[in-house]
């Protein structure tokens, strides 16, 4: 059985989230944060940047939510199924964790980028209900989970992106996304 390591209000959720798309069983372990569990030498010898989240498959340990996403979306999603569309998922996983959750997280930087980055999602929304098309895909578990956070976390009017609001209430009552992240 599959095992992720997460800490309270982590991006462990994102991952969880995807797990519950999949319906794949998995043992969540919740470490203390606080108390330093994930710097212990048990947790070190999976993750040793002692981050959250990180992944043990059997004998096979991954961390960084971004590539245990992708890693997921291989073994079990094969939606994806020529190397261009595997290279597309990566992209936009990659876009997700790096570029979106730097251009709206990052203070110094929001104003510039928030007109930037959610007027371009919103004229891919605009065509199609997901990012990719009409399936909802892991791609949507990287960039809704970014997008989502907003209106939990961040000082962003999302008023002028109307699609991008229909997108995240679309993706938020989705019972997977409300068994783990919609529980924080």
């Amino acid at each position: 059985m599959l095992k992720l390591y997460g800490g309270a209000r982590s991006r462990a959720s994102i991952v969880q989230w995807y797990l519950e798309e999949l319906s794949i069983p998995y043992e969540f372990v919740l470490l203390d944060m606080a108390a330093g569990e994930h710097q212990q030498p048990e947790y070190l010898a999976i993750n040793p940047m002692g981050k959250v989240p990180a992944l043990v498959d059997g004998d096979f340990k991954l961390w960084e939510s971004g590539a245990i996403l992708l890693y997921l979306a291989e073994k079990y999603d094969q939606a994806a199924t020529s190397l261009e569309e595997r290279g597309i998922w990566s992209q936009w996983v990659l876009f997700a964790n790096s570029t979106l959750a730097t251009g709206l997280f990052i203070e110094a930087s929001r104003e510039k980028e928030v007109p930037k980055l959610l007027t371009a999602l919103e004229k891919i929304l605009n065509q199609t209900p997901y990012i990719l098309g009409s399936e909802f895909t892991v791609v949507d578990v990287a960039v809704g989970s970014i997008l989502a956070y907003v209106p939990m976390m961040l000082p962003i009017d999302l008023n002028p992106y109307p699609i991008i609001l229909d997108y995240i209430k679309r993706i938020t009552q989705r019972p997977a996304f409300q068994n783990t992240i919609g529980k924080s």
